[in-house]
């Protein structure tokens, strides 16, 4: 594999799937979902002013969930991943053998999070079911 797969990407689809992604973050983190569970796991304290947040705050994920998605895309390419079942399978092998292991290894290991095991939960589910979307959608989209 070269980098000249790039150019068999369809740009659409992963500006589409990182901009659903991000979505669905803020969708996902916010209080009326799962936002209070995700603070008390990581042991933010409800009652204290929050940080401030500026433009970076959004863009660099943003820009990871981009890159993300020309992943995605480009492991579709090269694994001729073309049809929404095709894209179910990419997603949950990218999303659950990769990103949801790489959550349990942290939450395995860090000790600062009071409840570390909630924390891979709500983070671990909504990056497996972002990228499981991205999947769907560069696929479908071929």
């Amino acid at each position: 594999m070269s980098l000249d797969i790039l150019g068999q990407v369809n740009w659409l689809a992963v500006i589409v799937g990182g901009v659903i992604y991000f979505v669905l973050g803020a969708l996902w983190y916010s209080p009326a979902l799962l936002g209070r569970q995700w603070q008390r796991s990581i042991g933010w304290d409800a009652e204290a002013k929050p940080p401030e947040m500026n433009l970076m705050s959004f863009l660099i994920p943003f820009v990871a969930y981009l890159v993300m998605a020309t992943a995605i895309a480009v492991l579709a390419v090269a694994s001729g991943t073309d049809t929404i079942g095709e894209g179910v399978i990419l997603g949950l092998v990218a999303g659950i053998g990769l990103s949801l292991m790489h959550y349990v290894v942290d939450a395995a290991f860090d000790p600062t999070k009071p409840q570390p095991w909630t924390w891979f939960a709500v983070s671990g589910s909504y990056n497996a079911i972002g990228l499981l979307i991205v999947a769907v959608i560069v696929a479908a989209w071929r």
